[in-house]
């Protein structure tokens, strides 16, 4: 079920010159383009719909914020649930060098209050360890290390499940990297998810075309028509390589998360 609390949504029109409005869905838009052109005012309320009916997620509108909270079980399979449990299933992924972590998949309760209006940040932050942002399925995302001391994921990335997620020694079940459970079900370049600072997360192909780092800022993301946004927002995508979801910092300004 999902609450609403002090819920009337406001909608603001994406305030962008018509170099959007005369671009087809195919192509990509210059950030240097808009942001010379005209200040930008995003709303993310079109795609709050894809965590309607998701048993790990409520979420509440509260003027211009949005809070989410899960309780962070996945809705697949998993070597990681207890042998009991419906959704256990032992490693079927393709990876040799497998080796199950010795945690568990446990309920949290992990809340993100984010911008409903997201925008570019003049003072842009550093993602930390820990939840940097909620997938559509209500798991949460990591970044592109390891704990403690921000590793790489060289050796923890053997410890993903067939969906490429595992969970932390606090039994956090997390994502990442590509987490191929969504994008097997929604599509390659489909919304995944959102980040603490309001912006969405959208699988690795846009258009048909596979999106690699190069083709991304240095947060990881850029300017372009999506699906949910015909007009254009900025957006991260999810790469094959380092890092994966995130890179130097958060393009928006992160909303509170309470872990």
């Amino acid at each position: 079920m999902k609450i609403f609390q002090n819920s009337k949504l406001y909608f603001f029109p994406l305030l962008i010159s018509s170099i959007i409005t005369s671009c087809s869905s195919s192509e990509t838009i210059s950030e240097e383009e808009i942001e010379n052109t005209t200040e930008i005012t995003y709303n993310i309320t079109p795609i709050l719909t894809m965590y309607d009916n998701i048993d790990a997620v409520t979420y509440a509108v509260n003027g211009n914020t949005v809070t989410f909270t899960t309780t962070d079980l996945p809705n697949h399979t998993s070597p990681y649930w207890n042998s009991s449990h419906a959704l256990y299933e032992a490693y079927t992924g393709t990876n040799s060098n497998w080796n199950k972590n010795p945690n568990v998949i446990a309920e949290q309760n992990v809340t993100f209050t984010i911008p409903l209006n997201p925008a570019k940040s003049s003072n842009n932050l550093a993602t930390s360890l820990g939840p940097i942002g909620i997938s559509r399925n209500g798991i949460v995302f990591y970044n592109q290390y390891a704990g403690p001391n921000e590793q790489e994921l060289t050796s923890e990335i053997n410890s993903f499940d067939q969906w490429l997620g595992h969970p932390t020694g606090t039994n956090q079940y997390h994502y990442h990297i590509e987490p191929t459970y969504l994008t097997d079900q929604f599509g390659s370049g489909a919304f995944l998810g959102l980040l603490a600072d309001g912006f969405p997360v959208y699988g690795p192909t846009e258009n048909g075309s596979t999106i690699t780092n190069a083709d991304l800022d240095e947060f990881h993301g850029h300017i372009s028509i999506t699906s949910d946004f015909p007009d254009g927002i900025y957006h991260y995508h999810i790469t094959t390589e380092a890092p994966y979801i995130n890179g130097n910092g958060f393009y928006g300004t992160p909303g509170n998360i309470t872990n």
